[in-house]
């Protein structure tokens, strides 16, 4: 049975209006070129939807419309029949103008395309989009974050923070933690140490950082604190540059035992005095488990005076094929290991600073304000060591790396160097004013 073709009183006032549509959003989109793009398809898709519904076209109709808009838009890209359907799906999954255009236009078409393949629920789509605005995803990224059903897993943790942290430190800190983490990158047997649970995930150390989320720079593991004479390692320590405090993670191959909490109690009394300074916020504790019972964890967490989170994680049973080629090769681990010691380098050069604009009457301003706003106002009192001239560059190197993007080996080498040679400047000058 053909499909009914629409009427010629209705099709050219349809194609004109799509196409005086199309004019007026092209003049805009020197302004707002993604933006403007967006609220053209939901016009566009909103235009077939509504016609569709009204008089019962078909796909016959959306074919026609694409080869006559592209008769007379030949230069412009996405006036497929395919792209056309996704514009009606787009525009029937955002029925609400207003939610268009504050928060689904800052999205790339690819994105929401995404959304719409993957995404039946609303809300849904509504908090994955909102989180591609916050934390600025790629789209391999938000594929990977639906897959792995983040929105089920975020701020799920059972944690103390709300009787431990003030607020909105306890809110933030609360989103922070998921609950089960997902480590399916990592192949593991049934019978892992703890060791080789590390070692794994340092070895995967960009997935990683991706699952622990935004603003997580890697400080070191095994990291080493010398308490009373003795000798205890952390299994992993990082630093939050949001949240600006130290997160302490245990890994543990069993159950949440109750000592547990009690052994991360000490490492966050050993940090907060010996690593944290005085304008960071208390070091938040996270307890990772191959599984956990919620009575036991909030019997153990209920009288902690300390911020403290509980969560399971998973990994894969064995190699997931579609990562067999990107097993880490030597040269890889090459790569990350100079990576982790100039986040080190990084967090050490700005105590110091902050220390010597404290020694020196210069204010450092909120924490917040970074390494960068501190180097200038201790170079304007004149307070800075020679080293730190044409610091520009290291410190790009240093901020790349503790949010773990790409740095070439050359330039990790040549910002330890650099950054090194300042950290002892900076010490040199803070010893002896």
């Amino acid at each position: 049975m053909t499909e009914p073709l629409p009427t010629p009183q209705t099709y050219p006032d349809l194609l004109a209006t799509l196409k005086a549509r199309i004019r007026d959003a092209r003049l805009r989109t020197a302004v707002s070129v993604n933006r403007e793009l967006i609220l053209l398809y939901w016009e566009i898709g909103r235009d077939i939807l509504l016609r569709q519904s009204a008089e019962g076209w078909g796909t016959a109709v959306v074919d026609r419309l694409a080869r006559d808009l592209r008769r007379d838009f030949p230069d412009m890209a996405g006036l497929s029949p395919r792209n056309l359907k996704y514009m009606r799906a787009f525009a029937e999954a955002w029925p609400d103008r207003a939610i268009v255009q504050q928060l689904v236009a800052q999205l790339p078409w690819g994105h929401n395309i995404r959304l719409l393949e993957a995404l039946k629920a609303p809300d849904e789509r509504a908090w994955y989009a909102s989180q591609v605005v916050e934390h600025g995803w790629s789209r391999a990224v938000l594929a990977h974050q639906i897959e792995g059903r983040l929105i089920d897993r975020a701020g799920k943790a059972p944690t103390n923070f709300a009787q431990t942290l003030p607020s909105p430190q306890s809110d933030l800190a609360r989103e922070l933690l998921k609950d089960p983490y997902d480590f399916e990158f990592l192949a593991a047997a049934a019978d892992i140490s703890e060791r080789e649970l590390e070692r794994g995930l340092l070895d995967n150390l960009r997935q990683l950082l991706l699952e622990l989320g935004k603003g997580f720079a890697f400080v070191g593991s095994q990291y080493h604190l010398e308490i009373g004479d003795q000798d205890f390692y952390l299994d992993l320590l990082f630093y939050h540059l949001r949240l600006r405090c130290f997160v302490a993670i245990d890994l543990k191959v069993d159950d949440f035992k109750p000592e547990y909490a009690g052994k991360m109690n000490f490492y966050l009394s050993a940090v907060d005095d010996l690593l944290r300074h005085p304008d960071d916020a208390p070091t938040i504790g996270l307890i990772l488990c191959k599984g956990r019972n919620e009575v036991i964890v909030e019997y153990a967490l209920r009288d902690s005076a300390k911020p403290l989170g509980v969560a399971a994680y998973r990994v894969s049973p064995q190699l997931p094929k579609q990562f067999e080629a990107d097993l880490p090769t030597q040269a890889d681990l090459a790569r990350e290991y100079p990576l982790m010691a100039l986040v080190k380098l990084r967090i050490d050069i700005e105590r110091t600073l902050r220390q010597l604009a404290q020694q020196q009457g210069v204010s450092d301003g909120p924490p917040a304000l970074g390494l960068g706003p501190t180097l200038q106002r201790l170079a304007t009192a004149g307070g800075l060591p020679p080293a730190a001239a044409d610091f520009g560059e290291t410190l790009r190197a240093l901020d790349a790396a503790a949010h773990g993007a790409d740095v070439s080996v050359d330039a990790a080498a040549t910002a330890l160097d650099a950054g090194t040679r300042l950290l002892a400047a900076l010490r040199r000058r803070l010893e002896d004013p």
